[in-house]
């Protein structure tokens, strides 16, 4: 996973003398190639393109039934993304109509991509200049095998790519279980009862299975994120390698058992999927429902009634999606602020993971309005 920004080294930083506590002043941060931001928008563009070669296949041989599914699960979850990188980057209080049409045409990610580009080469030129800070972030670190606390300015620029990072965070986790898993089920579906494999309906295969590792891979590294929030974690390419293998022996071996159960009960199955789908989508509102605890309404002080139940929902159906397809290691709980069973986590885990997924990118956005401290 890439970085927007790097940490100094230890030789880099000057103690800073405080008879509260030991703060250490750390170097500015250095910005790092935007590899992420490159990567989900080529599993976006590759699934989308296959996606739509295989609808115009199945259409020229004239079969409607593959070609209505395929079609409905690309836009579902293209729709799904454009609006989400729309509410993070609050396109609609802004005047962007290139960026809205681009959205219209479900490139916003192709957009967004370019931006943060430009941004990155805005800041390699000025690399070396210093810029007015907007926020100070400090973070414990282990130096010499003592615990310390370290302070860095945070710049204008640094923050705006940050933003851009952590919108396609969301977006590729809401591209992976609500786009990704449904195409993947259903094309080995057709490739089990086809008995043939073609040269399209395999690449689409290995986007999806590689989008959907890529999103429940990102939800790991955001649930060790806020265990360890007071913490700067960084994991190596070995314990990124594990997550990835485990994430995809697990995502693999449920969809082969899924695609095996509904090609034996063929539409037989469609009462289970759907009821199994229903159970865990419902499941958190019913617990809502018999709590007779009100909608939290201090989830994000600018949003209305509405808006806080369209994020509830949405929030919902993300979380159904995550656990119809793997493990997510959380239990919702609408009637808390944090949306968080806390019993149900380990100790240091209660936080906002899901409200971070929606949130996040629209705290940041507004920081940087607000100028320095």
């Amino acid at each position: 996973m890439d970085q927007v920004f790097e940490i100094p080294e230890e030789s880099n930083v000057d103690p800073i003398s405080s008879l509260e506590e030991d703060v250490i002043r750390g170097a500015n941060p250095r910005f790092t190639f935007p590899f992420g931001i490159l990567f989900s928008t080529f599993l976006y563009c590759g699934e989308a393109a296959s996606a739509l070669y295989m609808v115009r296949m199945y259409r020229k041989n004239s079969e409607t039934y593959w070609m209505t599914y395929t079609f409905s699960f690309f836009m579902f979850s293209s729709i799904m993304v454009q609006l989400t990188l729309i509410f993070v980057h609050r396109d609609l209080a802004k005047d962007k109509p290139l960026s809205l049409f681009m959205h219209l045409i479900l490139m916003g990610p192709v957009i967004r991509c370019l931006e943060a580009m430009i941004k990155y080469l805005t800041l390699w030129k000025k690399e070396g200049q210093e810029e007015p800070y907007v926020s100070l972030t400090r973070k414990k670190m282990l130096i010499n095998g003592e615990e310390v606390l370290i302070e860095w300015e945070v710049g204008h620029s640094i923050r705006t790519l940050a933003m851009h990072r952590n919108a396609y965070k969301r977006m590729s986790q809401i591209q992976a279980f609500l786009g990704s898993v449904p195409q993947l089920t259903y094309q080995l579906y057709v490739t089990l009862i086809s008995a043939e494999v073609t040269l399209g309906r395999a690449v689409l295969i290995v986007f999806s299975l590689i989008s959907v590792t890529y999103g429940a891979t990102l939800c790991n590294m955001l649930a060790i994120q806020i265990k360890y929030d007071e913490y700067k974690i960084r994991l190596g390419p070995l314990e990124v390698l594990c997550i990835t293998i485990w994430r995809t022996l697990e995502i693999t071996s449920r969809l082969v058992i899924l695609v095996l159960f509904s090609a034996t009960l063929k539409l037989k199955a469609v009462p289970f999927l759907l009821l199994n789908f229903l159970i865990i989508l419902f499941e958190p509102w019913v617990k809502f429902w018999r709590s007779g605890a009100q909608m939290p309404n201090n989830i994000e002080k600018n949003f209305s009634r509405v808006g806080t139940l369209v994020v509830l929902i949405s929030i919902t159906v993300l979380y159904a999606g995550i656990n119809f397809s793997c493990w997510s290691a959380l239990q919702l709980k609408l009637a808390d602020r944090d949306l968080v069973e806390k019993e149900a986590l380990p100790r240091h885990t209660v936080r906002r993971e899901f409200r971070v997924g929606f949130i996040q990118g629209i705290k940041q956005h507004d920081s940087l309005s607000q100028g320095p401290a």
